[in-house]
């Protein structure tokens, strides 16, 4: 029986921002700040990826976060992580960094290595106002660790969070229940990914190789690399028909629907919360 009874289609197609980040890191700006209603929880998603080391070298030096998870997945490269809160970690090749800012934390991340490839994707998750000012959490998640299942179409599914094929990921939010998928389809044209999404999330498809569609009935919509296609709401699941060895991730997540005050790096509800985040932040209370 097919997980998807009702597939979700394409509502718009995204060109990302080039902007740079940190100490001067060339980046692609996906998810924006006027997409962050539409796709609530999802405040963020930045992709990254280049061989020349200026594009990357200088990282991202210490700097806060209040409100709000960062979750970083490194495709390729090493990346050094160390917070206020005493935690450190090497994030390398396929792993992810998770982390709850909570009420807040001073971090820096920066590359341990001088050439070669950097590549990965950092995505902004929100919290739930209860939860805003809860403990910062971090957690440094292996390669290895990181759950995986092929489909009989030979697709690769590594499930970071939520769960796909019947394989739990390696995190789970109670509050924004977010499905994170990277998806590998094989060396042949035409494989096909039917994954089941909850009718209340949000969802959206970034293709970073070669190009899928999204299936509908009998319509398609083509989604070339470097492009974020909002799927429409509703619907029980998605169907993907890709390209030979294209890549994509897959993100999910059930909307808060509260207020988003944003300044910067912290993310509250209300301008009186942020105003509060910054006197902390100068007053030395992130760390």
């Amino acid at each position: 029986m097919s997980p998807v009874t009702q597939a979700r289609g394409v509502e718009r197609l995204v060109r990302g921002q080039d902007t740079q980040d940190g100490a001067g890191v060339r980046l692609t700006r996906v998810l924006s700040h006027d997409l962050q209603q539409r796709l609530d929880p999802f405040l963020m998603l930045d992709a990254f990826g280049s061989d020349k080391p200026d594009d990357y070298i200088a990282g991202f030096p210490n700097h806060p976060h209040r409100g709000f998870e960062t979750v970083t997945y490194m495709i390729a490269g090493r990346m050094r992580h160390r917070d206020s809160g005493g935690h450190e970690g090497l994030l390398q090749n396929g792993g992810v960094q998770w982390m709850t800012a909570g009420r807040g934390l001073v971090h820096s991340e920066m590359p341990e290595q001088e050439e070669g490839v950097m590549e990965g994707f950092q995505l902004w998750l929100n919290l739930p106002a209860k939860n805003k000012l809860c403990e910062p959490w971090y957690r440094d998640i292996q390669s290895a660790d990181i759950p995986e299942v092929t489909t009989p179409e030979q697709v690769l599914v590594r499930v970071i969070a939520g769960a796909a094929q019947g394989v739990a990921g390696a995190v789970t939010r109670e509050h924004t229940e977010p499905l994170y998928l990277d998806v590998h389809f094989p060396d042949r044209d035409g494989a096909v990914l039917e994954q089941a999404i909850a009718s209340s999330h949000h969802a959206f498809v970034y293709v970073y190789r070669g190009r899928v569609e999204v299936v509908q009935g009998d319509s398609q919509t083509t989604v070339p690399a470097q492009r974020m296609a909002i799927l429409s709401d509703g619907g029980d699941g998605v169907v993907l028909r890709a390209q030979a060895n294209t890549r994509a991730i897959l993100i999910a997540g059930k909307p808060l629907r509260e207020p988003i005050a944003q300044y910067g790096p912290f993310v509250m509800n209300t301008r009186e919360e942020l105003a509060q985040a910054v006197d902390d932040f100068r007053a030395g209370l992130m760390g």
